[in-house]
């Protein structure tokens, strides 16, 4: 049996039933009711939705800001976002989630309407960081309720948009149909140039048939007709981009995410298109506590052929694969296990015993003493091996 007896725990929120740092709690305590003498380490992941915040500011010691901003369809909402120090840094960044503003869990399935919704709290958070100190921006894409173009959070920043009249358009996607003109004259430039790191993790650009409201709009309440009037609607948005700019954005890979709230960042602000479990691993020095374990232990409420697609179990396999230290992921539900597997996980484990109704599963008591029940096998047969 091996000396080291350091596991990292690390997982992703089980949506529904446990946030990230609720899960990975869950799995320490079956992995410490395993065996004698094993540390845990807990680390919840994120990959730029929800838990972001929670996770970079947890690993950095970050302070919570709460503020009172305008919800999707501008309703007063408490947000939060975290003020960090990046390992090297002098000055504070701030970690802003888009769901916590202009997020889908803000609102009933019935409210659901993403050609009214706007992402205007977002950039009210983004200002406020920035009269805080904060020069610096995380920005977790994850989550929204949104398919404006991000239009909601420039217009907190001083932009306007106009129609043909000169008139300004009331907010949210399906009025950009309309656009005629964009008016940056009182934009918020001392903003707009601070440093943004972007956490994206999709290609889809802003319009088409793999654009931001095909793809994406369904889910958030869009009907048929509503994604044929969103891309419209997008698409002369990315006209006007282009006229402003002189780059063709809407089909930049990465466009249309968070409802092509990705194109405003694009085409206004100083930032830069990174992964979001893969940075937000590096700013929480995730090599560095992985180095000396000898097991890794993720997990999501469902993990399939998708997260090889770079969501946060992914990001985890790939730092245990740098340090040589197996990684083994927990999930309510488990598909493509063989293609898992191949892609190098030690072992994938459905935490729901048979035979239980997914209602029950999903009860956050339910799915505690389930992850309890499985981490302690997989942990208890791991060392054994060793």
């Amino acid at each position: 049996m091996t000396e080291n007896r350091k596991v990292v725990v690390a997982c992703d929120s089980f949506k529904g039933s446990l946030t990230a740092a609720e899960a990975s709690s869950a799995v320490a305590c079956g992995v410490l009711a395993s065996a004698d003498g094993v540390q845990t380490v807990c680390v919840p992941v994120a990959d730029g939705g929800e838990g972001t915040v929670e996770m970079i500011a947890g690993a950095l010691g970050g302070r919570y800001v709460t503020v009172r901003v305008a919800d999707p369809f501008g309703r007063p909402v408490n947000a939060r976002y975290a003020m960090v120090k990046p390992h090297g840094e002098t000055v504070e960044s701030a970690v802003i989630e888009l769901a916590q503003a202009s997020g889908l869990p803000l609102l009933s399935r019935s409210e659901r309407n993403p050609c009214a919704a706007s992402t205007r709290g977002t950039g009210e958070l983004i200002a406020d960081a920035y009269s805080r100190g904060c020069r610096s921006f995380i920005i977790g894409l994850g989550g929204s309720a949104t398919n404006d173009g991000g239009t909601g959070l420039l217009r907190a920043l001083g932009v306007r948009f106009l129609d043909n009249e000169g008139n300004e358009l009331p907010e949210g996607g399906a009025p950009l149909a309309r656009l005629s003109s964009i008016d940056t004259t009182s934009a918020r430039e001392d903003i707009m140039r601070c440093r943004f790191t972007v956490l994206c993790d999709v290609d889809n650009p802003l319009t088409g048939p793999c654009g931001a409201s095909a793809i994406f709009g369904p889910q958030k309440g869009a009907s048929e007709s509503d994604v044929a009037l969103l891309d419209r609607a997008l698409a002369r948005y990315g006209e006007c981009l282009r006229g402003i700019t002189g780059k063709d954005i809407a089909s930049m890979p990465g466009a249309g995410a968070a409802g092509g709230t990705a194109a405003a960042f694009m085409a206004f602000f100083n930032a830069e298109m990174v992964p979001g479990i893969t940075t937000a691993l590096r700013l929480t020095g995730f090599d560095s506590i992985v180095s000396d374990a000898s097991l890794i232990i993720t997990g999501e409420g469902h993990i399939d052929a998708q997260t090889l697609s770079g969501k946060a179990p992914y990001g985890v396999l790939e730092a245990g694969m740098r340090k040589g230290v197996p990684v083994i992921a927990l999930a309510g539900g488990v598909a493509d296990r063989d293609r898992l597997m191949s892609a190098g996980f030690a072992d994938v484990v459905c935490i729901v015993p048979s035979g239980m109704p997914l209602d029950e599963a999903m009860k956050k008591t339910a799915a505690e003493r389930n992850l309890r029940h499985a981490a302690a096998m997989v942990a208890r047969t791991f060392f054994e091996r060793e």
